[in-house]
């Protein structure tokens, strides 16, 4: 059968041409679709789509919302033994630490690290800035448990950061685990296997550093996570996140909270931190 010049021959022959042409063509499409802008850079992440919006609490306004509202703008007056602060990322830029400064602002932890992929573009401005203005500052890994292990992570962030030391103004690196961004809530890990993802990440920073990380989390995550698991209370400050006009209830084996995250705005760029104790004790944790 012809229509024109075009023939179509039923037969082996071209089958097995045609079969080698899809495959050249196959190739050839995805050939182009490897050298697309931006290919290599996403496959490196992974599934970290968002990396620069994963902030420290990013996830806690959608699941928890809020019970009270924001801190008003204006120059913060501490409340007896309280220490005010913030904390930071990427997403703030290039931060005006003479003006944090002169609004009352004492500490900031600023993330440094997420997964095994990613780095704040802003650190060095954001953690030598608050430095130079005379802040107290740590540094704070966004943790992905699905990503890659415990003691991985804790080494990527000492790489990029994380590292402590006992000037009395660098404080111990954070760990941030909280809501999954990506996908299920607890990452699709087991409490148990939380727990020891958690506990292999502490294990690493204190073997490399000589401190035990504060760790960051809402007690409703950490419930659901990690069974509320008393393990970590003897070792690692905790810093709860809490959007309302108290802290609220806390992991067990926690008496009080070291850190706690009340606003996700006001007075300071970032969300808004208090240390619970006076700078004195915000030193000592600083000196270790």
């Amino acid at each position: 059968m012809s229509h024109g010049d075009l023939s179509v021959v039923h037969g082996p022959d071209s089958l097995r041409k045609r079969l080698g042409l899809l495959a050249g063509l196959f190739v050839t499409m995805l050939a182009m679709v490897m050298v697309l802008p931006g290919t290599a850079h996403a496959a490196g992440k992974g599934h970290l789509t968002h990396p620069e919006l994963d902030w420290m609490g990013s996830t806690v306004r959608a699941h928890e919302g809020s019970g009270a509202s924001a801190a008003p703008a204006g120059t913060v007056t501490p409340m007896a033994a309280q220490t005010p602060g913030m904390d930071v990322s990427g997403y703030q830029g290039n931060v005006n630490w003479a003006s944090a400064w002169a609004n009352g602002g004492k500490f900031v932890y600023i993330k440094a690290t997420e997964s095994t992929s990613y780095t704040n573009p802003y650190f060095t401005q954001q953690y030598n800035g608050s430095y130079n203005v005379g802040m107290i500052r740590g540094s704070y890994h966004f943790a992905t448990p699905d990503t890659s292990g415990g003691a991985t992570q804790a080494d990527y962030f000492i790489a990029h950061g994380g590292g402590w030391s006992a000037d009395g103004k660098t404080l111990p690196g954070a760990l941030d685990i909280e809501y999954n961004p990506y996908g299920a809530t607890c990452y699709g890990l087991s409490q148990a296997s939380m727990v020891s993802w958690i506990h292999a990440f502490a294990n690493e920073y204190h073997a490399r550093e000589g401190v035990y990380p504060v760790i960051y989390s809402t007690y409703d995550w950490w419930a659901t996570c990690t069974g509320n698991n008393g393990g970590f209370a003897t070792t690692s400050p905790f810093w709860i996140a809490k959007y309302s006009s108290t802290p609220g209830t806390l992991p067990a084996g926690y008496g009080f909270q070291t850190f706690w995250q009340f606003a996700d705005s006001g007075t300071f760029p970032g969300d808004q931190d208090r240390f619970n104790g006076d700078l004195s004790r915000l030193q000592a944790l600083a000196l270790g």
